[in-house]
């Protein structure tokens, strides 16, 4: 899997739009049924409206990327602006239940997580949330039950798989370069 070159894109031109994948079907007397449509991780995608200030040089590469996975619209890896995230705090486990406490967390039900449990005897991995209360506590399901607490980080890496079906470039003076891109948000094993 390839993984977007690491050039930052410029925040002069950021947007983000939710596309929630929901089915509405309407009856004659008003009354209306939504369902979400899909596995449950895969029902709310993104997209990104992004904006690459560059130099030449980097806007080549950039193109380059890009059109390398238009003959076979191979998704690529990328995370977001601000997207990815670690923090610390505190767990208790009962059963295989696992309660995280972190101040504003931040993380949402279904999010995957790295989780280091840096002390305890608690298994570190990766984990999928659970449920998430409020802004400061969520749980995951351990694999082994156990009775135990301490510290522990997290991280949500944010890396998640797009692709990018039209772009376009232009230049606005000599070696500078603006790419202005749309990626899509797409769910592959």
């Amino acid at each position: 899997m390839a993984t977007f070159p690491s050039i930052t894109p410029s925040y002069s031109s950021f947007s983000k739009r939710t596309n929630p994948n929901i089915r509405t079907v309407r009856f004659t007397d008003g009354y209306e049924h939504r369902i979400f449509f899909g596995l449950a991780i895969h029902q709310n995608p993104k997209e990104y409206t992004l904006q690459f200030d560059v130099s030449e040089t980097e806007a080549d590469v950039l193109t380059a990327f890009l059109n390398s996975r238009v003959n076979d619209q191979a998704s690529f890896d990328f995370t977001p602006p601000s997207e990815g995230f670690t923090k610390t705090g505190t767990y208790s486990q009962s059963g295989t239940t696992t309660t995280i406490t972190i101040a504003n967390h931040g993380v949402a039900i279904n999010d995957i997580l790295t989780i280091d449990f840096t002390s305890g005897s608690a298994v570190d991995g990766i984990f999928v949330v659970v449920t998430s209360t409020d802004i400061n506590t969520f749980t995951v399901t351990a694999a082994v039950s156990a009775t135990n607490s301490g510290n522990v980080s997290i991280t949500l890496s944010g890396e998640r798989k797009f692709v990018c079906q039209k772009w376009n470039k232009t230049i606005p003076y000599n070696n500078r370069a603006k790419i202005n891109t749309t990626f899509r948000e797409v769910f592959e094993p």
